[in-house]
């Protein structure tokens, strides 16, 4: 049984087309990964199949009283909102049923003997529906979601706005989990997930009974929980069942038959072209030439999609910096209260550290406590000589009306255009992504205009702060090659192992000093 079927929609920005005539079908307990490039149109997808956006051309019908839940990592929780209060939204509907039941008590003192009948037996529907659904439990369920994405340790009478980026991810997670929907919607859930967490949310899909469209860029999940791939790519979108190993061996196949197929038929093409210029004025051969036009004519032709630009990082080089890079001496990190112990730390020239841990124990607060962007607590952080330091922040608030080229053009006055645009176009941009107003550009090709920033700026020093989220599989592996290379001192918050064992000299573990219950 189809639970979605979304047919012949085309959409795009402007002029830059995102789908054409795109078909799709979600069948009951189908579990889909939704893989692409950053700026196919994954999360455009999603939004258009949720109703938050419509689409230019085409239907999206969904079958009758499905519930779908979609985790939208820019929903607004409240400030005033305990974290307990936010996982209880996700029974809103049944505490509306639960009203609704008690109202039909209320009206049974006043009613016939057969009226009475009637109310008895809708009010027990009612209360079947609510124990099915488990309402009558709901204090045990949040429970069990908030211990097995550790919201627990953080408190659930904590307010929801003093929430972390990770934090505020993990309750919007665990709020639609409770949702139980028919289908889950999930648009990259393991960004700002630790590592313990990402563990818990893989077994829990595994067991998942009902569909989902999951996006993700980490291929090791990905692998672990899906069935079938949906591959967007030129304006289409591609099924292929098994996992993401499977459909990029298949996808490679396709490619070269298709590239095959391609130049048979430009020979083909050409030579027949040859042979109609040759004899199409020769009364003798005439005829021929005709048939071999019309032929021409009647030809479906392959083409082949232009060849997008691969990203190529290079971050330039500084002169070295002192031998010193940073040296902290009983620092206490924290805003209102400590989230470290007295902390004694220090890195040197060519040390590249990775900061492991779970999430809002500290570890952006110590990066910018050591940055000196923000106030210890206690203690003192010194830094070396001669650092020119780039810093990739995890979450950027501010917003801009400015294009792509516009946005570097501020921060590169003196560049011309064409190295404007050579610049986006090394960190995997296409022209109609240069543009484009950076509002409307994917999380992944924002984080590669950041990126792009970064390279052209002079560095011996790199802080990174979760610079994988939302990059797409090819940027992950060509920033892991750039950091592999580069000869300066790297500091690094991430979550996926298999990005910063291959780079980190050192691994820190946070938890081993943080205040905070893990």
């Amino acid at each position: 049984m189809s639970i979605l079927t979304v047919k012949n929609l085309t959409h795009g920005f402007g002029d830059r087309a995102i789908f054409d005539d795109v078909s799709f079908r979600l069948l009951k307990g189908e579990h889909i990964g939704l893989v692409g490039a950053n700026g196919e149109g994954k999360s455009t997808f999603m939004n258009i199949i949720t109703g938050k956006l419509d689409p230019d051309e085409g239907s999206v019908e969904w079958s009758k009283n499905v519930r779908v839940g979609y985790l939208d990592q820019h929903t607004v929780l409240e400030r005033g909102m305990t974290i307990r209060d936010a996982l209880k939204g996700a029974f809103k509907y049944l505490f509306d049923y639960e009203a609704e039941m008690n109202e039909l008590f209320a009206k049974m003192g006043d009613v016939s003997p057969e009226e009475l009948e009637k109310l008895l037996e809708e009010t027990g529907t009612m209360q079947d529906m609510l124990a099915n659904n488990d309402f009558y439990v709901i204090d045990a369920k949040v429970e069990e979601i908030a211990r097995g994405l550790g919201l627990d340790e953080i408190g659930l009478e904590k307010d929801v706005q003093d929430l972390s980026g990770g934090q505020r991810t993990k309750v919007l997670l665990a709020k639609l989990l409770l949702e139980k929907p028919d289908i889950l919607l999930l648009d990259e859930p393991t960004n700002y997930l630790d590592e313990q967490h990402i563990v818990w949310l893989r077994r829990y899909l595994q067991e998942y009974e009902n569909a989902f469209i999951l996006i993700s860029h980490d291929i090791p999940f990905l692998n672990s929980v899906i069935n079938l791939i949906y591959h967007m790519e030129n304006q289409e979108l591609t099924r292929y069942v098994g996992d993401y190993d499977n459909f990029l061996s298949v996808y490679e196949v396709k490619k070269q038959q298709v590239e095959a197929a391609f130049k048979k038929q430009q020979q083909e093409i050409s030579q027949l072209k040859d042979f109609v210029a040759r004899n199409k004025a020769r009364v003798a051969t005439r005829n021929m030439a005709m048939s071999r036009q019309k032929k021409l004519d009647k030809m479906d032709v392959i083409e082949i999609a232009k060849e997008k630009p691969k990203p190529e990082f290079h971050f330039k080089q500084a002169r070295a910096s002192g031998k010193l890079i940073f040296e902290t001496k009983d620092l206490v990190i924290g805003y209102d209260e400590p989230l470290s112990r007295p902390l004694n730390l220090s890195m040197e020239r060519g040390q590249k550290v990775a900061l492991m841990g779970a999430n809002g124990i500290g570890k952006t607060t110590l990066l910018r406590s050591i940055l000196g962007e923000i106030q210890p607590i206690n203690g003192s952080v010194e830094l070396g000589d001669y650092l020119y330091t780039g810093y990739f922040e995890q979450e950027l608030k501010t917003r801009t009306s400015n294009t792509c080229i516009e946005e570097l053009w501020r921060e590169f006055p003196h560049y011309s255009q064409a190295q404007i645009r050579a610049a986006l176009s090394k960190c995997g941009l296409t022209t109609k992504h240069i543009e484009s107003k950076v509002d409307v550009l994917s999380g992944g090709e924002k984080a590669k205009l950041r990126l792009c920033k970064l390279m052209n700026t002079e560095s011996n020093l790199l802080v990174f702060d979760e610079p994988t989220n939302h990059l797409d599989v090819e940027a992950k592996a060509e920033l892991k090659r750039a950091l592999n290379e580069y000869k300066g001192s790297v500091i690094l918050i991430s979550h996926e192992p298999e990005f910063y064992q291959d780079i980190a000299t050192d691994v820190w573990n946070c938890e081993d000093w943080t205040t905070k219950l893990v």
